[in-house]
Protein backbone atom coordinates (compact mmCIF):
# COMPACT_ATOMS: atom_id res chain seq x y z
CA UNK A 1 0.00 0.00 0.00
CA UNK A 2 3.05 2.24 1.31
CA UNK A 3 5.15 1.46 -2.67
CA UNK A 4 1.49 2.24 -4.09
CA UNK A 5 0.50 5.52 -2.92
CA UNK A 6 4.06 6.74 -2.90
CA UNK A 7 3.92 6.17 -7.21
CA UNK A 8 0.61 7.78 -7.38
CA UNK A 9 2.07 10.81 -5.31
CA UNK A 10 5.14 11.20 -7.06
CA UNK A 11 2.80 10.90 -10.69
CA UNK A 12 -0.14 13.19 -9.44
CA UNK A 13 3.10 15.73 -8.28
CA UNK A 14 4.03 15.59 -12.00
CA UNK A 15 0.75 17.32 -13.14
CA UNK A 16 -0.10 20.20 -10.86
CA UNK A 17 -0.84 23.94 -11.92
CA UNK A 18 -4.03 24.48 -10.41
CA UNK A 19 -3.18 25.34 -6.43
CA UNK A 20 -1.01 27.14 -4.73
CA UNK A 21 1.57 24.74 -3.52
CA UNK A 22 5.37 24.74 -4.12
CA UNK A 23 7.10 21.61 -4.46
CA UNK A 24 10.87 22.64 -5.40
CA UNK A 25 12.04 22.30 -1.67
CA UNK A 26 14.41 19.51 0.32
CA UNK A 27 14.13 19.54 3.88
CA UNK A 28 16.40 16.19 4.15
CA UNK A 29 18.59 17.50 6.48
CA UNK A 30 15.73 17.80 8.88
CA UNK A 31 14.42 14.34 8.45
CA UNK A 32 16.24 13.35 11.84
CA UNK A 33 13.75 15.23 13.61
CA UNK A 34 10.57 13.31 12.59
CA UNK A 35 11.81 11.01 15.29
CA UNK A 36 11.01 13.32 17.66
CA UNK A 37 7.94 14.32 19.00
CA UNK A 38 8.51 18.25 18.81
CA UNK A 39 5.41 20.24 20.06
CA UNK A 40 5.48 24.06 20.93
CA UNK A 41 2.81 24.32 23.22
CA UNK A 42 1.53 27.42 24.44
CA UNK A 43 2.70 30.65 23.46
CA UNK A 44 5.57 30.76 21.29
CA UNK A 45 7.43 33.90 23.41
CA UNK A 46 6.76 32.31 27.01
CA UNK A 47 8.51 29.33 28.00
CA UNK A 48 7.44 26.44 28.68
CA UNK A 49 7.49 22.96 30.69
CA UNK A 50 7.40 21.27 27.61
CA UNK A 51 11.03 21.60 26.17
CA UNK A 52 10.75 18.71 22.93
CA UNK A 53 10.35 21.45 20.41
CA UNK A 54 11.75 24.65 17.86
CA UNK A 55 10.45 27.51 20.01
CA UNK A 56 13.74 29.76 19.02
CA UNK A 57 12.92 28.96 15.25
CA UNK A 58 9.16 29.93 15.37
CA UNK A 59 10.43 32.59 16.82
CA UNK A 60 12.76 33.56 13.91
CA UNK A 61 9.88 33.14 11.66
CA UNK A 62 7.44 35.46 13.34
CA UNK A 63 9.71 38.01 13.70
CA UNK A 64 10.84 37.58 9.70
CA UNK A 65 7.47 38.34 9.02
CA UNK A 66 6.91 40.82 11.34
CA UNK A 67 9.91 42.92 9.54
CA UNK A 68 8.90 41.88 6.29
CA UNK A 69 5.22 43.20 6.70
CA UNK A 70 6.28 46.63 8.80
CA UNK A 71 4.68 45.56 11.87
CA UNK A 72 5.15 48.47 14.76
CA UNK A 73 8.71 47.76 16.12
CA UNK A 74 7.66 47.23 19.66
CA UNK A 75 4.08 45.75 19.06
CA UNK A 76 4.08 43.05 16.85
CA UNK A 77 3.70 39.13 18.19
CA UNK A 78 2.65 35.48 15.96
CA UNK A 79 2.76 32.50 15.90
CA UNK A 80 2.84 29.26 13.49
CA UNK A 81 -0.56 27.86 12.26
CA UNK A 82 -1.48 24.77 10.74
CA UNK A 83 -2.45 27.05 7.78
CA UNK A 84 -4.31 30.77 6.60
CA UNK A 85 -7.50 29.19 7.65
CA UNK A 86 -6.52 28.96 11.25
CA UNK A 87 -4.33 32.50 10.67
CA UNK A 88 -7.58 34.09 9.41
CA UNK A 89 -9.47 32.74 12.64
CA UNK A 90 -7.01 33.94 14.46
CA UNK A 91 -7.40 37.33 12.97
CA UNK A 92 -11.16 37.64 13.48
CA UNK A 93 -10.62 36.31 17.28
CA UNK A 94 -8.81 38.84 17.95
CA UNK A 95 -10.66 41.31 16.21
CA UNK A 96 -13.80 40.30 17.79
CA UNK A 97 -12.48 40.11 21.29
CA UNK A 98 -11.66 43.86 20.53
CA UNK A 99 -14.97 45.42 19.02
CA UNK A 100 -17.61 42.25 20.40
CA UNK A 101 -20.12 44.32 18.83
CA UNK A 102 -18.85 45.00 15.28
CA UNK A 103 -20.21 44.30 12.04
CA UNK A 104 -17.85 42.15 9.56
CA UNK A 105 -17.40 42.97 6.40
CA UNK A 106 -15.68 40.55 3.61
CA UNK A 107 -16.07 40.30 -0.38
CA UNK A 108 -18.01 37.39 -2.02
CA UNK A 109 -14.55 36.01 -3.45
CA UNK A 110 -13.41 35.01 -0.23
CA UNK A 111 -11.89 32.08 1.01
CA UNK A 112 -14.85 29.67 1.69
CA UNK A 113 -13.17 29.26 5.14
CA UNK A 114 -13.70 32.98 6.25
CA UNK A 115 -17.59 32.03 6.09
CA UNK A 116 -17.21 28.79 8.46
CA UNK A 117 -15.19 31.25 11.02
CA UNK A 118 -17.26 33.41 11.37
CA UNK A 119 -20.22 31.12 12.49
CA UNK A 120 -17.87 29.42 14.71
CA UNK A 121 -17.16 32.83 16.69
CA UNK A 122 -20.58 33.81 16.08
CA UNK A 123 -19.91 37.18 14.37
CA UNK A 124 -22.61 38.94 12.04
CA UNK A 125 -21.47 39.60 8.53
CA UNK A 126 -22.12 41.53 5.29
CA UNK A 127 -20.92 40.07 2.11
CA UNK A 128 -19.56 42.58 0.00
CA UNK A 129 -19.94 42.79 -4.22
CA UNK A 130 -16.92 42.03 -5.99
CA UNK A 131 -15.25 43.99 -9.36
CA UNK A 132 -14.96 41.69 -12.55
CA UNK A 133 -11.24 41.11 -11.31
CA UNK A 134 -11.99 39.63 -8.41
CA UNK A 135 -11.23 42.88 -5.83
CA UNK A 136 -13.94 44.14 -3.99
CA UNK A 137 -16.23 46.76 -4.78
CA UNK A 138 -15.39 50.05 -2.94
CA UNK A 139 -18.18 51.41 -4.08
CA UNK A 140 -20.99 48.69 -2.55
CA UNK A 141 -18.23 48.76 0.52
CA UNK A 142 -18.67 52.14 1.23
CA UNK A 143 -22.34 52.68 0.82
CA UNK A 144 -22.99 49.37 2.97
CA UNK A 145 -20.56 50.72 5.68
CA UNK A 146 -22.36 53.86 5.62
CA UNK A 147 -25.61 52.44 6.26
CA UNK A 148 -23.93 50.48 9.69
CA UNK A 149 -22.23 53.43 10.58
CA UNK A 150 -23.28 53.32 14.11
CA UNK A 151 -21.13 49.98 14.78
CA UNK A 152 -17.55 49.35 14.84
CA UNK A 153 -16.04 47.85 11.55
CA UNK A 154 -14.12 44.61 10.93
CA UNK A 155 -12.61 44.14 7.50
CA UNK A 156 -11.93 40.88 6.40
CA UNK A 157 -9.00 42.16 3.51
CA UNK A 158 -8.15 39.77 0.41
CA UNK A 159 -4.38 40.05 -0.18
CA UNK A 160 -5.42 37.38 -3.11
CA UNK A 161 -8.44 36.21 -4.12
CA UNK A 162 -8.48 32.20 -4.85
CA UNK A 163 -9.79 32.06 -8.11
CA UNK A 164 -8.15 35.54 -9.84
CA UNK A 165 -5.53 36.45 -7.22
CA UNK A 166 -7.17 39.97 -6.75
CA UNK A 167 -5.91 42.06 -4.08
CA UNK A 168 -8.19 44.27 -2.14
CA UNK A 169 -6.06 47.95 -1.41
CA UNK A 170 -6.07 48.47 2.30
CA UNK A 171 -5.12 52.06 1.88
CA UNK A 172 -8.73 52.81 0.28
CA UNK A 173 -10.48 50.63 2.39
CA UNK A 174 -9.06 52.88 5.16
CA UNK A 175 -9.88 56.20 3.14
CA UNK A 176 -13.29 54.80 2.97
CA UNK A 177 -13.23 54.29 7.23
CA UNK A 178 -12.03 57.97 7.39
CA UNK A 179 -14.39 59.56 5.23
CA UNK A 180 -17.40 57.35 7.24
CA UNK A 181 -15.72 58.69 10.39
CA UNK A 182 -15.76 54.88 11.83
CA UNK A 183 -12.72 55.63 14.02
CA UNK A 184 -13.09 51.98 15.96
CA UNK A 185 -12.49 49.30 13.16
CA UNK A 186 -10.13 45.99 12.66
CA UNK A 187 -8.38 45.07 9.44
CA UNK A 188 -7.43 41.56 8.88
CA UNK A 189 -5.50 40.83 6.26
CA UNK A 190 -5.71 37.26 4.53
CA UNK A 191 -2.16 36.86 2.34
CA UNK A 192 -2.43 33.32 2.17
CA UNK A 193 -0.52 33.15 -1.58
CA UNK A 194 0.28 36.57 -2.31
CA UNK A 195 0.98 38.04 0.89
CA UNK A 196 4.14 36.11 0.95
CA UNK A 197 5.61 38.04 -1.81
CA UNK A 198 3.69 41.25 -2.25
CA UNK A 199 6.42 42.97 -0.16
CA UNK A 200 8.98 42.24 -3.03
CA UNK A 201 6.54 44.08 -5.97
CA UNK A 202 7.09 47.46 -7.18
CA UNK A 203 4.84 48.87 -6.90
CA UNK A 204 3.72 47.86 -3.33
CA UNK A 205 0.43 46.78 -3.07
CA UNK A 206 -1.51 48.16 -0.09
CA UNK A 207 -1.54 45.19 2.37
CA UNK A 208 0.74 45.58 5.23
CA UNK A 209 0.87 46.57 8.53
CA UNK A 210 2.07 50.70 7.52
CA UNK A 211 -0.93 50.10 5.33
CA UNK A 212 -3.11 50.09 8.06
CA UNK A 213 -3.68 46.11 8.74
CA UNK A 214 -3.99 44.72 12.45
CA UNK A 215 -3.44 41.46 11.64
CA UNK A 216 -1.98 39.63 8.61
CA UNK A 217 -2.33 35.78 8.04
CA UNK A 218 -0.18 33.69 5.08
CA UNK A 219 0.29 30.03 4.21
CA UNK A 220 3.78 28.79 4.42
CA UNK A 221 3.22 25.52 1.98
CA UNK A 222 2.49 28.03 -0.88
CA UNK A 223 5.04 30.22 -1.71
CA UNK A 224 7.85 29.37 0.27
CA UNK A 225 6.83 25.28 0.32
CA UNK A 226 6.56 22.61 2.96
CA UNK A 227 5.94 18.77 3.25
CA UNK A 228 2.99 19.69 6.00
CA UNK A 229 0.30 22.97 5.25
CA UNK A 230 1.36 25.40 7.63
CA UNK A 231 0.90 29.49 8.04
CA UNK A 232 2.27 32.41 10.14
CA UNK A 233 0.12 35.05 11.15
CA UNK A 234 1.33 38.34 12.58
CA UNK A 235 -0.66 40.99 15.01
CA UNK A 236 0.14 43.42 17.23
CA UNK A 237 0.75 41.99 20.48
CA UNK A 238 -1.33 44.55 22.44
CA UNK A 239 -4.36 43.45 21.03
CA UNK A 240 -3.26 39.61 21.65
CA UNK A 241 -2.63 40.48 25.65
CA UNK A 242 -6.92 40.72 25.52
CA UNK A 243 -6.74 37.18 25.24
CA UNK A 244 -4.04 35.75 27.09
CA UNK A 245 -4.31 33.78 29.92
CA UNK A 246 -1.96 31.69 32.01
CA UNK A 247 -1.77 27.89 32.43
CA UNK A 248 -0.27 26.93 35.11
CA UNK A 249 0.69 23.28 34.36
CA UNK A 250 2.59 23.71 30.93
CA UNK A 251 3.82 26.78 32.68
CA UNK A 252 2.90 29.33 29.52
CA UNK A 253 -0.01 31.54 28.14
CA UNK A 254 -2.69 30.28 26.41
CA UNK A 255 -2.64 32.90 23.42
CA UNK A 256 -3.02 30.57 20.18
CA UNK A 257 -6.11 28.59 18.93
CA UNK A 258 -4.53 24.59 19.68
CA UNK A 259 -3.19 23.98 22.53
CA UNK A 260 -0.72 21.43 21.03
CA UNK A 261 0.86 23.03 17.99
CA UNK A 262 3.33 21.41 15.70
CA UNK A 263 6.82 21.94 16.30
CA UNK A 264 7.78 20.80 12.33
CA UNK A 265 6.59 23.21 10.34
CA UNK A 266 8.13 25.94 12.09
CA UNK A 267 11.32 23.84 11.51
CA UNK A 268 10.88 23.94 7.82
CA UNK A 269 9.79 27.26 7.49
CA UNK A 270 13.08 29.01 9.44
CA UNK A 271 15.40 26.48 7.47
CA UNK A 272 13.66 27.48 4.33
CA UNK A 273 14.15 31.49 5.58
CA UNK A 274 17.03 31.13 6.17
CA UNK A 275 18.41 28.84 3.48
CA UNK A 276 16.53 31.83 0.65
CA UNK A 277 16.56 34.75 2.79
CA UNK A 278 15.06 38.15 1.40
CA UNK A 279 17.15 38.15 -1.76
CA UNK A 280 15.71 34.46 -2.06
CA UNK A 281 12.67 34.88 -1.74
CA UNK A 282 12.60 37.71 -4.52
CA UNK A 283 14.20 35.94 -6.91
CA UNK A 284 11.06 33.39 -6.53
CA UNK A 285 8.89 35.71 -6.80
CA UNK A 286 10.33 37.44 -10.09
CA UNK A 287 10.39 33.75 -11.52
CA UNK A 288 6.98 33.53 -10.98
CA UNK A 289 5.56 36.32 -12.33
CA UNK A 290 7.65 35.81 -15.62
CA UNK A 291 6.37 32.51 -16.28
CA UNK A 292 2.80 34.17 -15.76
CA UNK A 293 3.31 37.04 -17.74
CA UNK A 294 4.67 33.94 -20.61
CA UNK A 295 1.64 31.71 -20.01
CA UNK A 296 -0.79 34.65 -20.60
CA UNK A 297 1.24 35.73 -23.52
CA UNK A 298 1.15 32.03 -25.64
CA UNK A 299 -2.17 30.87 -24.45
CA UNK A 300 -3.57 34.60 -26.49
CA UNK A 301 -0.95 33.63 -29.23
CA UNK A 302 -2.84 30.13 -29.28
CA UNK A 303 -6.55 32.08 -29.31
CA UNK A 304 -7.19 31.36 -25.60
CA UNK A 305 -8.82 34.14 -23.86
CA UNK A 306 -6.36 33.70 -20.75
CA UNK A 307 -5.53 37.41 -18.35
CA UNK A 308 -4.09 38.15 -15.07
CA UNK A 309 -4.37 40.75 -12.15
CA UNK A 310 -1.52 43.25 -12.09
CA UNK A 311 1.37 41.15 -10.62
CA UNK A 312 0.19 38.09 -9.80
CA UNK A 313 1.20 34.63 -10.78
CA UNK A 314 -2.43 33.29 -11.50
CA UNK A 315 -3.37 32.94 -15.19
CA UNK A 316 -7.24 32.49 -15.76
CA UNK A 317 -8.71 30.75 -18.90
CA UNK A 318 -12.07 29.41 -20.13
CA UNK A 319 -12.46 26.29 -18.93
CA UNK A 320 -11.08 23.22 -20.60
CA UNK A 321 -12.17 19.93 -21.05
CA UNK A 322 -12.26 17.26 -17.85
CA UNK A 323 -9.88 15.06 -18.85
CA UNK A 324 -7.14 18.22 -18.67
CA UNK A 325 -8.41 19.68 -15.77
CA UNK A 326 -8.35 16.28 -13.45
CA UNK A 327 -4.62 15.90 -15.34
CA UNK A 328 -3.21 18.99 -14.25
CA UNK A 329 -6.13 19.61 -10.85
CA UNK A 330 -7.22 22.83 -12.31
CA UNK A 331 -9.64 24.59 -9.95
CA UNK A 332 -12.58 25.38 -12.04
CA UNK A 333 -15.66 28.11 -11.03
CA UNK A 334 -18.52 29.36 -13.47
CA UNK A 335 -16.87 28.27 -16.58
CA UNK A 336 -12.98 29.43 -15.89
CA UNK A 337 -10.16 27.97 -14.45
CA UNK A 338 -6.60 28.38 -13.49
CA UNK A 339 -3.34 28.09 -13.30
CA UNK A 340 -0.78 28.94 -10.33
CA UNK A 341 2.89 29.94 -11.44
CA UNK A 342 4.86 28.25 -8.48
CA UNK A 343 8.21 28.90 -7.77
CA UNK A 344 8.77 25.29 -9.34
CA UNK A 345 6.61 25.91 -12.50
CA UNK A 346 8.62 26.19 -15.57
CA UNK A 347 7.61 27.44 -18.95
CA UNK A 348 7.92 23.82 -20.25
CA UNK A 349 4.84 22.86 -18.14
CA UNK A 350 3.10 25.60 -19.72
CA UNK A 351 3.83 24.65 -23.47
CA UNK A 352 2.68 21.35 -22.57
CA UNK A 353 -0.57 22.03 -20.89
CA UNK A 354 -1.16 24.50 -23.73
CA UNK A 355 -0.59 21.51 -26.33
CA UNK A 356 -2.73 19.56 -25.08
CA UNK A 357 -5.69 22.20 -25.08
CA UNK A 358 -5.34 23.03 -28.60
CA UNK A 359 -5.12 19.88 -29.25
CA UNK A 360 -8.46 19.19 -27.72
CA UNK A 361 -9.54 22.37 -29.63
CA UNK A 362 -8.84 21.02 -32.89
CA UNK A 363 -10.77 17.55 -31.93
CA UNK A 364 -14.21 19.18 -30.73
Amino acid sequence: MLDRLLAEVQDHTRHFLGYPVSKDFDYSPLFPFLQYPLNNLGDPFVDCTYTVGSREMEKYVVEFFARLFRAPANDWWGYVTNGGSEGNLYGLYLARELYPKAMVYYSEATHYSVQKNLHLLNMPSIMIRTLPNGEIDYNDLEQTMGMNRHMPVIMLANIGTTMTEARDDIGRIKDILKRLAIRHHYIHADGALSGSYCSFLDPRPAFDFADGADSIAISGHKFIGSPIPCGVVVAKRSYRDRIARSVAYIGSMDTTITGSRNGHSPLFLWYALKSLGLAGLEKRARHSLSVAAYAVDRFRENGIAAWRNPDSITVVFPEPPGNIRRKWQLASENGWSHIICMPNVETSQIDTLLAEMTAASVMV
